[in-house]
């Protein structure tokens, strides 16, 4: 995720960078403004993309750690089941002899 933004921002800086006007020529043009416009929202754009991608990972992460949780208890309470039938077997096995 980060390396296809760092790609988008060279590629908007490299297309801005190529599309300035000579440096004597102080004038901004519709065209221009427009670019710059462009490469300002596309910044952005990638700004909140990455914070997104963030907040994703960070979700990942809770619900990962909730998972091993949960599959803790559910080993814990298949290894008590286990130990009550283990149980249960030998009693029945007295009762019989």
């Amino acid at each position: 995720m980060k390396s296809m933004m760092t790609v988008l921002c060279t590629v908007l800086a490299l297309g801005a960078a190529s599309g300035c006007q000579k440096p004597e020529d102080k004038r901004v043009g519709p065209a221009e403004q427009a670019g710059r416009e462009l490469d300002k929202a596309a910044v952005k754009a990638g700004e909140k993309l990455e914070q997104a991608g963030d907040k994703l990972d960070a979700a990942a992460q809770k619900a990962g750690e909730k998972l091993n949780k949960a599959t803790e208890k559910i080993g814990e309470k298949v290894e008590e089941a286990g130990k009550e039938i283990q149980e249960s077997a030998r009693e029945a096995r007295k009762e019989k002899n």
